[in-house]
């Protein structure tokens, strides 16, 4: 295969920075309501049976089955609503009113939903057959006391956190959260708002870099725009090391550029690798640094996020101990266009999934897909992933698609 002298390819690059990392374990125990997005520190057990009590899970009657026969007519001995249980005397050949949620009254054996009833004089007629158990919700149906409801390593959302609420837990332990550096370097840079000088463009990767890590749970240090002085720059890494567990800067990595970014690293630590077969974002660095982990992002604004989402994603997801990649799964659908593609580099180009005139999925490209047009993420839903030896696509070709996560609005 005809892969580009001298870069890594992505799935070793990958295999290389993980097999270093090892999880944070530092831990602390927080409320829920300030819990979302966090990742447990440990398995959660459940203190307590989920239902707590046998419940009817319809609006209906209580009934005893030795008491159900052909046109018998049963009359109603009470009521049972949701935290008012039925207490009274209950005859043989009556049956109880019950609401959705109600504890079962003992001796029940079956709950008859009430469209499955009618009304006479009386009391009530079943019109349905009954089998014993029918809309009886089990104690510890759910969830039984002593067993795990979540493991380690869980990122806590909205589906888990009342969950949580309803085991009646407040407070949860969680592991730390992981605390990144990020700054920007290069002369040419500007903040947004401020006039731009000859030759300057506006710091927008920072910008990016430091919402995708909020969104990732991280605590970040934002360090702002070093400018292409040595001495400012080690200084920069110096205190970036010292406070963070991962240090990531935006620009400089690029050969060729008038900085000092690799002098200054082979000074602090180590590099792992500079270089990497993939489009965008071929000048990635890794490597590490006296305290602290390092990622080198380029300085074109599509290559940083997409080396951010590809590479420092997954870093980051198994450094707070969560598991998985945090990358979506992908798929293989139709390619609606043709695409142009050289060969030597896996190419993640910005594309759309849709369907089709068949009602089939296919995928189109956003347009141009150079390494400044940041509009084709907000324009995408997804990347399309053409394979390293690859050439050209052509339209009606089989192609994989990535779908873009949360940290593109996915």
């Amino acid at each position: 295969m005809n892969f580009a002298a001298g870069l890594l390819p992505l799935d070793a690059a990958l295999e290389q920075m993980l097999a270093q990392l090892t999880p944070i374990t530092d831990n602390e125990t927080i409320p829920l309501l300030q819990a979302f997005g966090r990742v447990t520190a440990q398995a959660v057990i459940s203190p307590l049976d989920v239902p707590g009590f046998d419940n009817s899970a319809m609006d209906g009657y209580a009934v005893r089955c030795a008491d159900v026969a052909p046109n018998v007519t049963l009359s109603i001995a009470g009521k049972a609503f949701a935290g008012q249980p039925f207490w009274g005397n209950w005859p043989a050949g009556s049956c109880v009113r019950i609401m959705t949620g109600a504890p079962i009254p003992e001796g029940c054996d079956a709950v008859v939903m009430q469209e499955e009833t009618e009304e006479v004089d009386g009391g009530i007629r079943l019109v349905a057959g009954v089998q014993t158990g029918q809309n009886i919700r089990r104690r510890g149906e759910d969830i039984g006391k002593g067993n795990s409801v979540l493991n380690a390593g869980c990122r806590l959302s909205a589906a888990e956190l009342p969950l949580l609420a309803s085991l009646g837990i407040a407070d949860i332990s969680v592991v730390r959260k992981p605390r990144v550096a990020v700054f920007s370097t290069g002369d040419e840079l500007q903040l947004p708002g401020q006039p731009l000088g000859a030759g300057q463009i506006y710091d927008t990767n920072r910008l990016a870099v430091h919402i995708m890590l909020e969104q990732l749970g991280c605590e970040v240090i934002n360090l702002g725009i070093v400018r292409d002085d040595p001495t400012a720059l080690r200084e920069t890494f110096r205190r970036a090391d010292s406070e963070a567990d991962v240090v990531i800067s935006s620009g400089g990595v690029s050969v060729g550029e008038a900085d000092f970014t690799k002098q200054i690293l082979d000074e602090l630590g180590e590099i792992s690798f500079w270089k990497l077969a993939i489009k965008p974002g071929k000048p990635f660095a890794f490597g590490r640094l006296a305290q602290s982990w390092f990622c080198g992002l380029p300085g074109n604004p599509v290559s940083a996020a997409a080396t951010f989402y590809q590479l420092v994603q997954p870093l980051l997801t198994k450094l707070s101990g969560c598991a998985g990649s945090g990358l979506g799964p992908r798929m293989k659908v139709r390619c609606a266009q043709n695409l142009k593609k050289t060969s030597g580099r896996l190419d993640f180009q910005r594309g759309i999934l849709r369907t089709g005139a068949d009602g089939q999925p296919e995928v189109v490209s956003t347009g141009h897909q150079g390494s400044h047009i940041f509009s084709s993420f907000s324009q995408g839903n997804c990347f399309i992933v053409l394979e390293r030896e690859r050439g050209n696509v052509a339209a009606g070709e089989w192609v994989d698609v990535e779908l873009f996560n949360h940290l593109f609005g996915g």
